[in-house]
């Protein structure tokens, strides 16, 4: 399935007539023990985590992958639609010796990590997105976005506590014997937001369901008329283009307007990563969601 069959909302809103959102006066800003006070890209976290941003998105840029990449996206710009996705896998593979670790000095035990490149850790969080590969992916959004994680197998809100001893233990784990894997992650980012703009030039949000079971396990900061809540998502989150599909995951459905600047990665995207639910995995922050039932 290919992105270019999501429907999307586009600029034609406006700033004059944006969609309709729940007011949620001070609901509307990130919480400050959700947020770092520095990161690594154009926008402070209280701005990219906050709802305003969900009414406005623009676009976040990841500090110098352009310009330590310029080789790879004049690639991407000169080649076929069909084949960006296989030049950039190669580059990938190529620039980071994904097929031979031994260059890049990995030799007995940490050749096998040192393949545990960024394919595998998006395949594992399709398996679960409390896995260590998770937890890598989560720490990446940390440390790019300013976004700290609120659940990983529990619910994370004391950083001197056991459960999030135990996410930064299976973030290390994952990070331990690979060769610049967050830096792999800074790129495909890239590429998938590039991606977004070849396809969808003028959109700037798609419509995206996620199925839960309990509400209570979602950070609720205020709710309003019609369905409308306005929550806090963790700092990375998988969601469905598909509300049916969504609703084989729980009988409570959440609707967003996601920013397509928030979309990490897509199914389609890199052919073979993921495969067979429409997913997309969304980075967090404060959202409003229209609540609906099976």
């Amino acid at each position: 399935m290919k992105i270019q069959n999501v429907s999307v909302t586009t600029e034609a809103w406006g700033h004059d007539n944006p969609p309709a959102l729940c007011q949620g006066d001070d609901k509307a800003s990130l919480p400050r023990d959700a947020r770092l006070p520095i990161n690594r890209c154009n926008l402070p976290a209280v701005v990219l985590g906050g709802l305003t941003y969900q009414q406005y998105p623009s676009p976040l840029l990841l500090d110098g992958v352009a310009e330590l990449h310029g080789d790879l996206f004049k690639r991407l710009d000169a080649a076929l639609p069909e084949a960006r996705a296989a030049v950039f896998r190669d580059y990938l593979t190529v620039h980071f010796r994904l097929e031979h670790p031994e260059e890049m000095g990995f030799t007995g035990k940490f050749e096998g990590r040192a393949k545990a490149g960024y394919a595998r850790m998006v395949r594992g969080w399709s398996f679960g997105s409390d896995s260590r590969e998770g937890a890598v992916l989560k720490g990446w959004v940390e440390s790019r976005f300013g976004l700290v994680p609120r659940h990983h197998g529990r619910p994370l809100r004391d950083s001197s506590g056991d459960a999030y001893g135990r996410y930064l233990e299976m973030r290390a784990r994952g990070l331990y014997g690979t060769n610049a894997l967050e830096s792999q992650f800074d790129l495909v980012y890239t590429f998938c937001q590039r991606e977004l703009q070849r396809h969808h030039p003028a959109a700037r949000h798609v419509t995206l369901y996620r199925g839960v079971n309990r509400m209570a396990d979602h950070e609720v900061l205020s709710g309003g008329g019609g369905g409308h809540h306005v929550i806090l998502l963790n700092n990375l989150s998988s969601f469905t283009r598909s509300r049916e599909r969504a609703g084989e995951f729980g009988d409570t459905i959440l609707a967003a307007e996601i920013p397509l600047t928030k979309i990490f990665f897509y199914c389609g995207l890199l052919p073979g990563v993921l495969q067979g639910e429409d997913e997309f995995l969304v980075i967090g922050g404060v959202v409003d969601v229209t609540l609906s039932t099976i």
